[in-house]
């Protein structure tokens, strides 16, 4: 590997000490001249028709100045399609907006909240995806018949991926040497519970100009969404640091819309920030995912034909669940090297809190329903799971159709290597005894073990523009429109261009978030900060660092190339006797701007296996979590205490721990979400932490200057499976869905009856 000098070295953070000392300001820190503060009447019932709202005294209270139901607000619609209101005559799950108020202060709106009557017309709700697609199940849109949303999309364009079906499925079944099937599910909906709650100030003027200041890891996604849906106004957005996303803090528009329209009815910044138990219980969640699929496998492994029925639950509404099922269907096929598939979705409403996207963003709702039914076919054959994925995970060279349905060929790397060393470090061939068999027994005690994988091609998602802008003083500013969501990628940009420019990296800057003086940008989602925006970034640089010897050139008497630059001084190569400060070539020139451009490229996916050993208790049905190895390759690292906190977040935050105990329990008798507070909803302590360790390679990925590929995506995604194999392994019994509670542990050991009718979490 080259010697670098910032690149795969540790250096602080950018933002660190602004960070520390409470400089930063997050979106709850902001205050404007004059503003509001909004807040929410949220639905009591899962499912009702509104009769009335009588809001008069309400708004005769002091120091309230508007209150919206949904007779007043603006007609914008969100979701996939456009069918979600800001307000409806119609509720779908309990927390769904019914109201909105703007006050003078906090608790003058939550006191309004209060006044304000509503009569409802309760209707039956429905909570199970089959069972809603019955034909008498209680219908949630009228748009949308039998409780399907429509997969014919064009999120991703007009061949947009909504299965996953070629060859020929019946002639694969023939070719088997044994068929199994099963059904699985991934359904617990578990919230990844960033420590900061959703927030927006939205600003609508009279002169036909509308601000938001989004806690957003894509601020200007908003913009881009909603800029011609509401008219003729001048839409600019401003993303403040947050704290952290996990990519739940993405479209934003369910938090940003509703201030809109206030700010729309009042003239006055109006700032709207969710209470955590708003947060827990009100806003989206993970997709839900039940599989029922039958697979065919040859005695060595390979798979001759995957069938499977997806039953995806988006809840109330789709925020985009039909562009996580693409990627899904993409990444299903990265996993699983096959020639006849017929993997069909249909994407249900149901009367629980609507999903969103959450990191693994389809590709894990799929897997970890998926990978267990594969695992019927490993266990038949007597073959080793490690091996089994290291034989049909895609290659450079094979195929796959991606999200936008173009089929595309593999260039990245053979990932072979990491699973083999990831293996040996966790020690998976001492430790491995067989399907449903445990590793090692001490009384009541059983251990297990299991393995998981993922791989995106999304690190190199979509188009990122980024402009490098070099001052006559020896610094450089980075114009781009990336949000810092609590990995440092904003930190890791500068280290890039610092490393072209070979600048101290104090004197490299990047530009607030903030769509009037950047270009365009999504946002770091996908794993894509590293390749996409890295991307762009290296190569403004670049194309700065060309201008600037150019310029430089004619002051020596050579050409360009015979020129470097270290420290915001220009010289030539291999003689350092002639040295000339940047100032003194750009004092009356100015400010020189590079432009750097990328486009989508999805050739090149990553890869994570992730293996686990578990101790479960038989006589309490406990699962304790013992030890995680994670096993991958980054090309090349950018900076290393970044790369293992990202490795390190596999835990919680809908992770692997969506294995064990994060959940959100729903009282299916009404509706209710139950444990919507920090003392309730299950998290891992520090004290809880299993042995961890990283295995990371650095093979020089075919990307970009520096050879490197973003992995913070995938991270947490093999692991539940991991651990539903692990238990399995461990107790020698399996188990069908997540996550594996003691009550499931003991009922699968026969030594109590499973959860009764309204304790499931759906």
């Amino acid at each position: 590997m080259k010697n670098y000098r910032y690149i795969g070295k540790s250096t602080p953070r950018k933002d660190a000490l602004d960070i520390v000392t409470g400089r930063t300001k997050f979106i709850n820190d902001i205050t404007i001249p004059n503003m509001l503060y909004g807040k929410v009447l949220r639905s009591p019932h899962p499912h009702a028709l509104i009769k009335s709202i009588d809001t008069a005294e309400a708004v005769r209270l002091p120091g309230v100045k508007t209150v919206l139901t949904y007779q007043d607000v603006p007609g914008w619609k969100a979701g996939f399609p456009h069918h979600v209101r800001i307000l409806d005559s119609k509720v779908r799950y309990v927390g769904e907006g019914v109201a909105l108020v703007a006050a003078e202060t906090v608790d003058i709106a939550e006191e309004a909240l209060r006044l304000i009557r509503v009569e409802y017309e309760p209707l039956p709700a429905v909570y199970d995806v089959e069972e809603s697609i019955q034909p008498n199940a209680p219908q949630l849109y009228d748009q949308f018949p039998g409780n399907v949303f429509p997969r014919d999309n064009t999120v991703f364009g007009p061949h947009t991926l909504n299965e996953v079906v070629m060859g020929d499925i019946e002639k694969g079944f023939v070719e088997a040497d044994f068929i199994v099937e099963g059904t699985y599910a991934y359904e617990n909906i578990p919230n990844p519970l960033p420590p900061e709650s959703p927030g927006v100030i939205a600003l609508w003027e009279g002169t036909g100009k509308l601000t938001v200041w989004l806690a957003s890891q894509g601020p200007q996604i908003f913009k881009a969404a909603f800029q011609r849906r509401m008219g003729s106004i001048n839409l600019e957005s401003y993303g403040s640091p947050v704290g952290a996303s996990y990519g739940s803090k993405y479209a934003s528009w369910q938090y940003a819309l509703p201030a809109v329209a206030l700010s729309k009815a009042t003239g006055k910044p109006v700032k709207l920030v969710y209470d955590k138990t708003e947060h827990l219980a009100a806003f989206t969640l993970r997709l839900g995912s039940r599989i029922h699929g039958k697979v065919g496998m040859k005695k060595d492994g390979t798979v001759t034909a995957l069938s499977g029925d997806w039953l995806v639950d988006s809840g109330a509404y789709s925020e985009c669940t039909q562009a996580m099922v693409a990627v899904g269907c993409g990444e299903a096929q990265l996993m699983l090297r096959c020639p006849n598939w017929s993997l069909k979705p249909k994407m249900v409403c149901t009367n629980r809190t609507a999903s969103g996207q959450v990191r693994g963003f389809g590709g894990q709702e799929l897997k970890c329903a998926l990978i267990p039914i594969l695992t019927l076919g490993m266990e038949k054959a007597g073959i080793d799971p490690v091996e089994f994925f290291k034989k049909n995970y895609v290659k450079p060279g094979d195929g796959f159709y991606w999200r936008e349905g173009v089929w595309w060929v593999c260039e990245g790397m053979d990932y072979s290597k990491a699973i083999d060393q990831g293996a040996e470090t966790f020690g998976w061939r001492e430790k491995w005894k067989g399907w449903l068999k445990p590793t090692s027994v001490t009384g009541t005690k059983r251990r297990g073990i299991g393995v998981g994988v993922h791989g995106n091609a999304d690190a190199g998602e979509d188009v990122s523009e980024v402009y490098v802008r070099l001052e006559p003083n020896g610094s450089a500013v980075i114009h781009c429109g990336i949000a810092e969501h609590g990995t440092g990628q904003r930190s890791s940009i500068c280290k890039m261009v610092a490393e072209v420019l070979q600048l101290p990296l104090d004197r490299v800057f990047v530009t607030p978030t903030d769509s009037l003086v950047n270009p365009i940008e999504i946002g770091p989602v996908g794993s894509r900060g590293t390749y996409a925006i890295g991307g762009a970034a290296i190569a403004a640089a670049e194309d700065a660092k060309r201008k600037l010897l150019k310029l430089m050139a004619p002051k020596f008497n050579v050409s360009p190339d015979e020129l470097e630059t270290m420290d915001g001084i220009v010289y030539v190569k291999d003689k350092t006797d002639i040295r000339i400060p940047w100032i003194k070539g750009m004092q009356y020139y100015g400010s020189i701007m590079g432009h750097g451009h990328f486009e989508s490229d999805f050739s090149k996916p990553n890869f994570m296996m992730i293996f686990t050993e578990v101790e479960v208790d038989t006589e309490t049905g406990k699962v304790d979590l013992v030890k995680v190895v994670g096993a991958t390759d980054v090309g090349q690292i950018i900076d290393p205490l970044s790369l293992t906190n990202q490795l390190n977040g596999c835990l919680g935050s809908a992770g692997i721990d969506s294995a064990l105990f994060e959940e959100t329990i729903i009282d299916q008798r009404i509706g209710r979400i139950m444990n919507a507070n920090m003392i309730d909803y299950k998290w891992r302590t520090f004290a809880e932490l299993p042995e961890m360790e990283h295995v990371i390679l650095e093979s020089s990925f075919p990307t970009h200057r520096f050879q490197a590929i973003g992995v913070g995506e995938i991270t947490p995604s093999p692991g539940p499976s991991a651990v539903l194999m692990a238990v399995s392994n461990a107790i020698g019994v399996r188990i069908h869905d997540y996550p594996i509670t003691p009550d499931k542990v003991l009922s699968a050991l026969g030594k109590i009856a499973g959860r009764r009718e309204g304790e499931n979490n759906k």
